[in-house]
């Protein structure tokens, strides 16, 4: 039996933060609705590129749920969401502040229906301060997180990371969230809210950023592809044009890696024993890195420096990746089989749990494809259900 199954989940999400979580918690094991708008869906559904009229990150961000579609504007949709929450141990939500209360669902009326509930609040800035009403995406976040200040070669303009990094991080904070909630309920018997802001997630993970300024007034800056303070790390260029990374910052790996390309002189430097000088003379020692690499071809560099056991890789692109043996081995690529018969390679689950592992049990639904049977299971017959679908409370695609 999987960890999370018996949890019923209510995923009232869209996008990215709200509907990773939620996956999360689908892959193992919990029976999440996700409520969706009727005909058009989770706009996800149309982002980047699409197959047959549906985005394939869909297969990834929506598998192992069921799709229950409802119009909550209207208030008898509205109702739905308060007769599943009664039942449900978790909701999640990612909507502007003050969405779930024009709908009537704010968490302290859930609450009063259900107390042991749970509920997940992913937001732009959070449900509290001065800027709780702004409109809020994973782009915003991670600048006010300070993150895009440091996505930068020294002197050019700070690029995005390529993907929607601020909300995956508000996603997992939110899941971290919800399972400590779950271990508190045992001894409670409660449930509570758990408010997670995009760009509070974005800044728990940037390190030593604030105590470096608060005691010495340092403003990290953009470095490019090193790490200022660690020494050596950094990428580079090869004689075929490609890229190699190398670990060098560790005390005795450093020595490895000066032995290694020829420089034994700086392995055996008492000013280079530990990080703090190597920080100091960090320009030479990449200059001394860089001409030997630029001997090598990236094959020829990193066979040298895996046989010197010096942490080194390549950059890898997404053909890197769906070809890689270690890839494979480790199950972080599946095929699933689609409707149409044909296969799609998605990402794997994880965490990897020995005993009770996550599973991709189902593909990604159609909009409301489980309308029927959600409302079925709170207690409405056929009749009810089809008098729902003809006022436009209730979708079946």
């Amino acid at each position: 039996m999987e960890p999370l199954a018996g949890l019923k989940v209510i995923e009232m999400g869209q996008l990215i933060a709200g509907p990773f979580a939620a996956k999360t918690l689908a892959d193992f094991g919990a029976d999440v609705v996700k409520i969706e708008p009727p005909k058009v869906g989770d706009a996800l559904r149309k982002w980047r590129l699409l197959k047959d009229g549906t985005s394939v990150w869909w297969q990834v961000q929506s598998r192992n749920k069921r799709s229950l579609s409802l119009d909550l504007r209207q208030t008898e949709a509205q109702e739905i969401v308060r007769t599943l929450a009664k039942e449900a141990d978790i909701l999640i939500e990612n909507f502007r502040p003050g969405t779930l209360e024009g709908w009537g669902l704010d968490p302290e009326g859930l609450l009063e229906l259900n107390p042991k509930l749970i509920i997940l609040r992913i937001s732009g800035y959070g449900q509290t301060g001065p800027y709780r009403d702004k409109p809020g995406f994973g782009v915003v976040a991670e600048a006010m997180g300070g993150l895009r200040h440091l996505t930068a070669e020294p002197g050019r303009v700070p690029v995005r990371v390529g993907i929607s990094i601020g909300d995956t991080l508000a996603s997992l904070h939110g899941v971290i969230g919800i399972l400590m909630a779950l271990q508190e309920r045992h001894r409670s018997g409660k449930g509570q809210v758990i408010d997670i802001a995009l760009y509070e997630a974005v800044f728990n993970c940037m390190e030593s950023l604030l105590p470096e300024y608060s005691a010495f007034g340092e403003v990290r800056q953009a470095a490019g592809s090193a790490l200022p303070g660690i020494a050596p790390t950094n990428a580079y260029l090869c004689a075929d044009g490609g890229y190699v990374l190398v670990a060098g910052n560790g005390d005795s790996i450093f020595k490895r890696l000066m032995k290694l390309i020829g420089r034994d002189d700086l392995g055996k430097d008492p000013q280079l024993e530990n990080n703090e000088g190597r920080v100091k003379r960090v320009l030479e020692l990449d200059a001394a890195i860089g001409a030997w690499a630029k001997t090598l071809s990236t094959n020829q560099a990193l066979k040298a420096l895996d046989l010197a056991a010096v942490p080194a890789g390549r950059i890898y692109t997404v053909a890197d990746i769906a070809n890689d043996p270690h890839y494979k081995a480790r199950d972080n690529i599946q095929t699933i089989k689609m409707q149409d018969g044909s296969t799609l390679d998605v990402p794997g689950v994880l965490p990897k749990l020995s005993r009770t592992p996550g599973s991709i049990k189902t593909l990604a639904p159609n909009i409301g494809q489980n309308t029927d049977e959600v409302l079925r299971e709170i207690g409405l017959n056929d009749l009810q259900i089809a008098s729902l679908k003809e006022r436009g409370v209730a979708f079946t695609q």
